[in-house]
C-alpha cells in the first residue's frame, strides 16, 4: 500500500471518529435542543412582522442605518429574552420579520420587542408662585418635556437612556423587584444637577411616554439610581434588557402575528425521516445489486457522508438552523451523494471491459469521471449561490436555507466520492481483497 493511500486512510478514520463523536450517542432528541437546531416550521413558535415608522427617525441617519440599528437592538433584547435561534430579518424598506422558535409567552415577547425603551425623567409642573400643580384628583402634574441639565460642553441636554452604562434587576429592602441603573460620566453629571434642584420633591421616571415611578428625591444622586414600582420579576428583567439594549431608533408597529403549532413540526420531521429512510434503503440496495463490491464501498462512503453532514450541522448548530426545506435539501443531496460514485463505477466497468488491469481501470476510471463530476457539482453550487442570493434579496429565507443546506451536502458528497471512495477502492485493489471481475459488475 502506497504512503499516500496510508495517509489518506488515517485521515479518513480520524475524520470519521471526530464526526461520530459529535453525534453519538444518538438520542431521540438528536433533532432537538441538544442536537440540530430546528427552525420555526419544525419546532413551532411565533412569527412577528413589524413596520418601522421611518418618519420619526433621527434626521442625521439614513433609513438603512436606522433599520440596521433597530434590528441589532431587537436582536440583543431577544438574546436576553432566551429565545433559541431567533430569525430577525429586514424585509423591504421598512419591515422587520422576527421568528421565535419555541417561544410560549408571545405577549411578553411582543412587549419586549416593540417597546421603544426610551428612559427619561419628568419634573414637577409649577405655577407662577412655584407651587406644584395638581389635577382634579390631587395628584401631581409633571411637565411634558424630559428634564434637562447643562452638559460638560456647556450645552443644555435632556437626560435620557442614551447616557446609561448598565441596568440590572435587583430587590429593595422589602424584597420588591426593582431596576438598578448606572450612568456614564456625562449622565452622572446631568443627573446630579437634576436631583439637586428637585430635593424633597417627586421626580417622575418615564419609559416610552409612560410614567412608571414617581419617587421622592431624598438626596443628590450622581452615578446610580433605581426604578421601583409594582413590578414582577419578569418585568424588571425585561425592563433591564430594554435599557441595556438601548432605545429603538424608530417606533415599531406590529402588523402581523402568526403562531406555528409544534405538532405540525413533529409531523413534518416524522414524515421526512420516513422519506429519508426509504430513499436511503433503495440507494443501498441499488448500489449493492448493480455495482456489487464497488457498491459496498460506495455504501461505506455514503455512511461517512451522513456522519460528516450531521456532525457539521450539530457542531455549527448555533449558526445553522434546520427547516423543512432544509430537510428536503438533505434528502435531495442524499441522492446526489451517490451520483459521483455512479459515474466513477461506470467508467471503471468500461475500462475493465476494454481489457485493462483492475488497478489501471480504477485509476483511469476516476480520472476520466472527474470532469463530469466537477462540472455537475459546480453547476449545482452555482444554482445554490443564486438561490441563496435571491432568498436574501426577496426575504424568502427558507429558500435561502434550502440553498445553504444543499450546497453543504454537495460539497461533502464531492469529498466522500473523490477522497473516501477512491482511497478505499485503491486500497482494496492494491491489497487484492477482491480480484474477481464479476464482483465489479463485469463478466470475465
Amino acid at each position: 500500500m502506497r504512503r499516500r493511500d496510508t495517509i489518506l486512510l488515517v485521515f479518513i478514520v480520524v475524520l470519521l471518529g471526530l464526526s461520530l463523536s459529535a453525534i453519538l450517542p444518538v438520542r431521540s432528541n438528536l433533532l432537538g435542543p441538544d442536537g440540530l437546531t430546528l427552525g420555526l416550521d419544525l419546532r413551532g413558535g411565533s412569527q412577528l412582522l413589524y413596520r418601522a415608522d421611518l418618519t420619526k427617525k433621527d434626521p442625521g441617519v439614513t433609513d438603512d442605518q436606522a433599520m440596521a440599528s433597530a434590528i441589532e437592538k431587537i436582536r440583543r433584547r431577544i438574546d436576553e429574552f432566551g429565545a433559541a435561534e431567533p430569525t430577525i430579518q429586514k424585509q423591504g424598506a421598512d419591515r422587520i420579520l422576527v421568528q421565535l422558535p419555541g417561544v410560549q409567552d408571545v405577549t411578553r415577547a411582543i412587549r419586549l420587542i416593540g417597546d421603544t425603551g426610551l428612559l427619561y425623567f419628568l419634573e414637577l409642573k409649577q405655577d407662577e408662585t412655584g407651587t406644584p400643580v395638581t389635577d382634579e384628583r390631587g395628584d401631581y402634574v409633571f411637565q411634558e418635556d424630559p428634564a434637562t441639565a447643562i452638559a460638560t460642553d456647556g450645552q443644555e441636554r435632556e437626560l435620557t437612556g442614551r447616557y446609561l452604562r448598565s441596568a440590572s434587576p435587583d430587590f429593595d429592602q422589602f424584597g420588591a423587584p426593582i431596576v438598578i441603573f448606572e450612568w456614564n460620566s456625562e449622565g452622572a453629571h446631568l443627573f446630579e444637577q437634576i436631583t439637586q434642584r428637585n430635593l424633597q420633591r417627586p421626580l417622575a421616571i418615564a419609559i416610552d411616554e409612560q410614567i412608571i415611578s414617581t419617587p421622592i428625591v431624598e438626596a443628590v444622586i450622581a452615578t446610580r439610581g433605581q426604578i421601583q414600582g409594582r413590578f414582577t420579576i419578569d418585568e424588571v428583567r425585561d425592563l433591564s434588557n430594554q435599557l441595556n439594549s438601548g432605545a429603538l431608533d424608530v417606533p415599531l408597529e406590529l402588523i402581523d402575528e402568526r403562531d406555528v403549532d409544534a405538532t405540525l413540526g413533529a409531523d413534518s420531521i416524522e414524515r421526512s425521516l420516513i422519506a429519508a429512510g426509504v430513499g436511503l434503503l433503495l440507494l443501498l440496495v441499488f448500489m449493492l445489486v448493480y455495482y456489487r463490491f464497488p457498491g459496498a464501498i460506495a455504501c461505506l462512503s455514503l455512511g461517512m457522508y451522513g456522519a460528516i453532514l450531521l456532525a457539521i450541522f450539530n457542531v455549527l448548530s448555533s449558526h445553522l438552523t434546520l427547516t423543512l426545506p432544509g430537510i428536503a435539501a438533505l434528502i435531495l443531496s442524499l441522492g446526489m451523494a451517490v451520483d459521483a460514485n455512479v459515474l466513477i463505477f461506470e467508467r471503471l466497468k468500461e475500462e475493465l471491459r476494454a481489457g485493462r488491469t483492475l488497478q489501471g481501470a480504477v485509476e483511469i476510471g476516476f480520472t476520466r469521471a472527474w470532469s463530469a463530476i466537477r462540472d455537475s457539482n459546480i453547476t449545482t453550487l452555482i444554482a445554490c449561490l443564486i438561490l441563496f442570493w435571491l432568498g436574501g434579496t426577496f426575504g424568502a429565507y427558507m429558500v435561502r436555507g434550502f440553498a445553504l443546506t444543499l450546497a453543504i451536502g454537495v460539497a461533502v458528497s464531492m469529498f466522500t466520492a473523490i477522497v473516501v471512495t477512491r482511497t478505499l477502492l485503491r486500497i482494496a485493489v492494491l491489497t487484492k481483497v477482491v480480484t474477481n471481475l464479476r464482483s465489479y459488475g463485469v463478466r470475465s
